[in-house]
């Protein structure tokens, strides 16, 4: 079939990969960080623009029949109806927009009026959040705008040049807040509740759909959200699960349905293929590390896992509650920390330096007992970030989470499931793929870390976990 190419385009850089469409092995790829200092609340989106340009420079994409384009989620482009941009995007994790999510919970009845709604609860990142924002705090902007658009949803509309149509995809969607992955269905009453007035959304497309041609004929898919992208980059399929080792952690999985959670732990996505991602986040994962590392004195992280390997499973009763930004799961948001277990022979550096690892993990395996109590079939477990390749981390991981644990070797997910999008699109448009079956691509190289022997003793430190969590906050957690 040829060449396809994959365009992700992350909070800091744009990262380009050119795949063969049959296999998927990455051929060329391209990086340029986007022009602007750190991680600003707002970014003109031609920035992103311009950092695609020299990504896919040097003639990088000579020969590629069609892209498919990843982009950061929660980036809302707020347009007027002419189709200029109102102000700079809005991005990121946005502290700012925290009243704003509480008003919106509370102005259309509570957490549970608004998991039925759209399978998910007000957070300040989200689009919705950050419409109500701006009504707030800018009411001239709001009511200049007209058209709302993400950042792959511009991204797009950029390279096809400007047409009529906007389109995005169900996975984008399903991050803004008013979009039901349920009904698959936009919910304009609650863009109207949160900005004031009735805005353009763009139309959905279906996951193998293409978005339309550039007029040099270069066929673009429909895009999507990061998460979804790497998803699709990775490959995962039901009774796969995706737990993520940022700051904070995430954990993810492929669903057949959308799960609507009443107690708002679950967010309801969908994913690239036609089917769901149901993720709960924690608040404290790796930045439980760091302290316990910086506690110690110790210069890094690699450092405190060779010091939590000198201990033993259960850190000689020592059990760490690692919620030291509030947490989510439970959901705890004025709470902090607790060291339990402390006797003369456990306070020694390397118990606390395990006990750290075993609480992060304990912590999100509560998150994963969330979705395992809805009904959610976990198979085996991708670990994924630079944390997944301590050997504290993979050493307890397989046993505590009780299932089979994957550590793919680094690579760029997002873009390669995006170019996979590229290559589904464009056999579908030539007749040689079926729209509801992607390309079969290779799958992405990776260690595999069976629970085993471990997986009694693993699931006994659970206990002593979940021992002290009931203990310390009873009743919190009810999976």
């Amino acid at each position: 079939m040829g060449i396809v190419a994959g365009l992700d385009s992350s909070p800091e850089f744009t990262r380009i990969v050119v795949c063969d469409t049959d296999t998927g092995a990455v051929l060329r790829q391209g990086y340029a960080p986007h022009p602007v200092e750190g991680r600003p609340s707002d970014i003109d989106p031609q920035a992103w623009l311009l950092s695609l340009g020299e990504a896919a420079g040097g003639g990088l994409l000579e020969g590629v029949q069609a892209i498919g384009v990843s982009a950061q989620q929660n980036a809302l482009v707020p347009l007027d109806a002419q189709g200029s941009t109102v102000r700079p995007a809005l991005v990121g994790g946005d502290k700012r927009a925290q009243v704003a999510a509480a008003d919106l919970v509370d102005a259309l009845g509570g957490r549970e009026a608004w998991a039925q709604a759209v399978g998910c609860v007000p957070q300040a990142a989200q689009p919705v959040t950050k419409l109500r924002w701006l009504a707030k705090n800018e009411p001239e902007n709001a009511q200049r705008t007209a058209v709302l658009l993400q950042a792959h949803d511009w991204l797009v509309w950029q390279l096809l040049g400007r047409p009529l149509r906007r389109t995005t995809d169900r996975g984008g969607a399903s991050g803004t807040g008013y979009w039901s992955a349920a009904t698959g269905a936009w919910r304009p009453d609650l863009v109207e509740l949160a900005l004031g007035h009735q805005a353009v959304l763009p139309e959905v497309i279906g996951p193998s759909e293409a978005a339309g041609t550039t007029p040099e004929g270069l066929l673009i898919s429909a895009g999507t959200g990061e998460t979804m992208a790497a998803a699709f980059g990775l490959g995962l399929g039901l009774g796969d699960v995706v737990v993520s080792l940022g700051a904070s952690g995430s954990v993810m999985a492929v669903h057949p349905e959308a799960l609507a959670d009443q107690s708002g732990m679950i967010t309801s996505l969908a994913d690239a293929t036609g089917m769901y991602l149901p993720v709960v986040t924690t608040l404290n994962a790796v930045r439980a590390l760091r302290g316990t590392a910086e506690l110690l004195g110790l210069p890094d992280l690699e450092s405190l896992s060779d010091l939590a390997m000198k201990s033993t499973p259960g850190a000689h009763g020592l059990v760490l509650l690692p919620y030291l930004e509030g947490e989510r799961t439970p959901n705890l948001p004025h709470t902090a920390g607790t060291l339990a277990g402390l006797r003369r022979e456990s306070m020694k550096p390397e118990h606390l330096a395990r006990a750290a690892f075993e609480g992060m993990l304990c912590g999100l395996a509560d998150a994963l007992d969330v979705l395992r109590g809805r009904g959610v079939e976990v198979r085996r477990i991708f670990l994924l970030g630079a944390a997944a390749e301590l050997p504290a981390v993979q050493v307890s991981a397989p046993s505590l989470f009780g299932a089979q644990v994957v550590v793919p070797q680094p690579a760029d997910y997002a873009a390669i499931g995006a170019a996979r999008q590229a290559a589904w699109a464009l056999g579908v448009s030539q007749g040689a793929l079926d729209p509801r079956t992607p390309p079969a691509w290779q799958g992405a190289a990776a260690q595999v870390l069976e629970p085993g022997e471990e997986l009694a003793v693993g699931q006994a430190v659970r206990q002593q976990f979940t021992a002290v969590r009931e203990q310390t906050h009873p009743g919190a957690f009810r999976p």
